[in-house]
């Protein structure tokens, strides 16, 4: 019943951390666009009832119709609830302050886990032509965030260059591995990305050093710089490869896009269309 996307559906990836404030929408908005430009078609699902990646992709509360308060509470199929953005190739499924309430609703109904896993494998899904489809998931491990980890094939963990940066990686991973045991066995960790890297601090190189020497390959060789251009994007309602295409935080993201696609290439539309 619950079977994973055979080979030729999206990669569906949530991006987790249940420490709020290290880069997880940032990286979710402009990680989308970034792969966009490098021709995917991704459709960004806003799982966070704060809904800061749909207000950063232009979004103001009034305009959002349908939302994912209506995909997983009231059963709308996915394709209702999609809508365009001003980026050809970047879809999004948005969120609502609604949300918040999700966790009480959901207790009582026994498919609790799996309402986003099922939403996002309905038939006509297949319709909006995807090769990704990111998760930005709410800043803590609730009911949301354990929908995201069961509808996903991967988890990719934004890590801010902090203090005590590590530690708080503990309970991820453990229910990661939670999940993995009860719901979804073919779950992984796609990676580990260092956020708001300042490499000229100390702290941010013991950080890195600590983190490559812990986890290894699981950290990606892209890091995301502290970058002014990055933090103002979002006030503009743009992705920064838009707002500031030359940024370093636009530089960053497009070489994260980058490694992430040398694991899962897309295929080439224009070159199908012309067969």
């Amino acid at each position: 019943m619950h079977d994973l996307i055979g080979a030729d559906g999206p990669h569906i990836l949530s991006i987790a951390n249940q420490k709020g404030g290290v880069g997880k929408t940032t990286t979710a908005i402009n990680l989308a666009a970034a792969l966009v430009e490098q021709g995917a078609r991704v459709l960004l699902v806003d799982l966070d009832p704060q809904g800061n990646a749909s207000t950063g992709l232009g979004f103001a509360p009034t305009d959002r119709k349908k939302t994912t308060y209506d995909l997983l509470l009231e059963e709308t199929p996915l394709v209702e609830t999609v809508v365009g953005t001003d980026f050809a190739g970047l879809l999004l499924c948005p969120s609502s302050a609604d949300l918040s309430s999700a966790d009480i609703q959901l207790v009582s109904n026994e498919k609790r886990s799996f309402l986003l896993h099922d939403s996002l494998r309905e038939p006509r899904v297949e319709m909006l032509d995807l090769d990704f489809i990111l998760i930005d998931c709410p800043p803590s491990l609730s009911l949301l965030t354990i929908n995201a980890m069961v509808a996903s094939h991967a988890v990719l963990v934004p890590l801010q260059a902090e203090f005590f940066a590590l530690e708080g990686l503990s309970q991820l991973m453990l229910t990661i591995r939670e999940v993995r045991r009860s719901a979804n066995p073919g779950l992984r960790i796609e990676g580990v990305v260092l956020t708001m890297v300042d490499g000229r601090n100390r702290l941010s190189q013991q950080v890195e050093h600590d983190a490559r020497t812990t986890l290894g390959d699981l950290v990606f060789k892209t890091m995301i710089p502290r970058n002014v251009r990055l933090s103002e994007a979002p006030s503009y309602a743009q992705p920064v490869l838009s707002y500031d295409s030359a940024s370093k935080g636009s530089e960053a993201y497009r070489a994260l896009s980058t490694e992430i696609l040398l694991r899962h290439p897309v295929r080439n539309r224009f070159k199908e269309e012309t067969v």
